[in-house]
C-alpha cells in the first residue's frame, strides 16, 4: 500500500500546534482551555467541567482564532453541557457540532480538554500537601483524585506499584495539581507539536508533548511505497514517575514492521496501551495516525 496523507496533498510538510492549560475558576469545577493551530485555521475551545469521578461538562464554547469556523459548530458546542468527558465523548461532540468547517479541529480540541481533566484534581488542601512527602504519596493521591487511573497504564498497575519497594522513584507533581489555590491560573500548562513530513520516499511522523510533568518526543519513519514503519523512537526528558514510567517506553519498538493501514489505530492498543503500556505514548501515536488517515 502507498501512503499518501491528504494533509500533504498540497504541501511537503504539515504541522499542528496544540496549547492547553487549566484554570481554577470555580469552587467545584475547572476550566480547560485548548488552542489548536495548523496551516488552514486555528480554534480555541474552553470547557468548564467538574473533576473526577463525573467529569461533567458545565459549560462549553469555541471560537475561531484564524480561518473559517462554521456557525453551526460554535452554536452547537454549548450543547455539551451535562455531558461527561468519558467514553462516547467523540460521538457526542460530532452530534452537536455537525460536519461543518473547523468541526474536526474543534473535536480534537475537546478531546484534548478531556485529557487535561486527568491532570488537575480538587482534593482537600490538607490531603494535597502530602505531595511534598515524595513519589509514593503522590501515587496514592493520583488514585484518590482520578477514578479511572487504576490499570490505565503500567504506572498504575500492580506491577508498577510494586516497583516503589525496589527502586528510587522521582515524581514531578506538587500540591497545586491536587488542590489548586483559589482563582489560580494556569495550574497546568501543556504544549504539543505534531508534524508530518515527506521526503525521498519516506514519511516522517513526529509528535512532542511538554508540560508540568511530561516530556515526550516520538518519531516514526515510514516507507511510503509499502506503508511499513521502518523506525520508531521515543525520547522522554521528563516523566511523571521517573523509575516507573520509563519501563513501558521501549514498547514503541514493537511498531517497527507494522503497516499504516486502517486497523493500526486499534492494534496499537496491544502494543502501547493497557496496564502494561503508557497512556501518553498511546495517545501521541494514535493522534499521529489520525492525522495520517485524515
Amino acid at each position: 500500500m502507498t501512503v499518501r496523507p491528504a494533509l500533504l496533498a498540497r504541501r511537503e510538510r504539515y504541522e499542528r500546534v496544540t496549547d492547553g492549560w487549566v484554570d481554577n475558576t470555580h469552587e467545584d469545577a475547572l476550566t480547560h482551555t485548548v488552542r489548536i493551530a495548523d496551516p488552514d485555521r486555528a480554534v480555541e475551545v474552553a470547557i468548564v467541567a467538574r473533576t473526577s469521578p463525573t467529569y461533567e461538562i458545565r459549560e462549553a464554547r469555541c471560537r475561531a482564532l484564524a480561518g473559517d469556523l462554521s456557525p453551526a459548530v460554535t452554536a452547537g458546542l454549548p450543547r455539551l453541557a451535562g455531558t461527561a468527558m468519558v467514553a462516547g465523548l467523540t460521538r457526542r461532540v460530532a452530534e452537536v457540532t455537525g460536519p461543518g468547517a473547523g468541526a474536526a479541529l474543534v473535536l480534537d480540541a475537546t478531546i484534548e480538554a478531556a485529557r487535561l481533566a486527568r491532570q488537575v484534581a480538587k482534593l482537600p488542601r490538607e490531603r494535597a500537601e502530602r505531595a511534598r512527602e515524595g513519589a509514593w504519596a503522590c501515587w496514592q493521591l493520583d488514585t484518590d483524585g482520578w477514578i479511572d487511573l487504576p490499570d490505565s497504564c503500567f504506572t498504575y498497575s500492580d506491577a508498577g506499584r510494586a516497583l516503589f519497594a525496589s527502586r528510587t522513584v522521582v515524581c514531578q507533581s506538587g500540591p497545586d495539581l491536587y488542590s489548586p489555590r483559589p482563582g489560580q491560573r494556569r495550574v497546568f500548562v501543556r504544549r504539543k507539536v505534531a508534524r508530518l513530513e515527506r521526503a525521498d520516499g519516506t514519511l516522517s511522523l513526529f509528535h512532542s508533548m511538554h508540560d508540568d510533568v511530561h516530556g515526550f518526543e516520538i518519531r516514526y519513519e515510514v516507507d511510503t511505497a509499502s506503508g511499513r514503519i521502518v523506525s520508531a523512537q521515543s525520547l522522554t526528558p521528563k516523566l511523571p514517575y521517573l523509575g516507573i514510567c520509563s519501563e513501558p517506553q521501549r514498547r514503541i519498538e514493537a511498531l517497527v514492521g507494522e503497516t499504516l493501514d486502517d486497523g493500526l489505530r486499534k492494534r496499537i492498543q496491544t502494543h502501547l496501551g493497557g496496564a502494561s503500556g503508557c497512556a501518553q505514548l498511546y495517545d501521541l501515536t494514535a493522534d499521529l495516525l489520525k492525522l495520517v488517515r485524515a
